[in-house]
């Protein structure tokens, strides 16, 4: 009787479930946005990590930096959502080509902004930045209509509404250099 009563104890605070299964693994469109945005972000964080010493503009260096703390912070959780789902962080390297691939900057592109400093880097930063950040806009509403999670679709929510931001203030910048 005790163990019955125990049982049911489990079952009403929720801590008991009928699928572990399902509480164990992500949806499949937010496991692919998470797997898409992590390496997104990842490349993002190098190339605004070069401003901290290239860079002419010291508006630009804040703003770098404040984009570098935002992807890392994000980066942390996705890669705790995808751990917490039993998922693993990377998919297999074709496993995107059914939507276009995986969206990055050209590595020879980002290998070419290492080499740059001053006015030249600040030009080629912002706009390669608004290129990225641009993927990263058109990714997020992806994963808003479709996705599951809803927590997911909140983060989503906001690499929209802050690298739509960020790209209106890179504009202003490359109208001022």
């Amino acid at each position: 009787m005790r163990f019955l009563l125990l049982l049911l104890a489990f079952m009403v605070s929720g801590c008991a479930s009928t699928q572990p299964d399902a509480v164990l693994r992500g949806d499949p469109l937010d496991v692919m946005f998470l797997q898409m945005m992590l390496p997104h972000h990842q490349q993002g964080v190098e190339m605004v990590a070069l401003a901290k010493d290239r860079a002419q503009n010291e508006e630009l260096r804040m703003l770098a930096a404040a984009i570098e703390q935002t992807q890392i912070t994000e980066a942390g959780t996705m890669r705790d959502w995808l751990t917490s789902w039993g998922e693993p962080l990377t998919a297999p390297p074709d496993a995107h080509t059914g939507h276009g691939g995986m969206r990055e900057s050209d590595p020879k592109e980002v290998a070419r902004l290492a080499a740059l400093r001053g006015a030249e880097f600040d030009q080629r930063l912002l706009n390669v930045m608004i290129a990225h950040q641009d993927d990263a806009v058109q990714m997020a509403r992806w994963e808003s209509s479709g996705g599951a999670s809803q927590e997911v679709k909140d983060l989503a929510g906001r690499i929209d509404q802050s690298r739509t931001a960020q790209i209106a203030m890179m504009k202003k910048f490359l109208d001022t250099t």
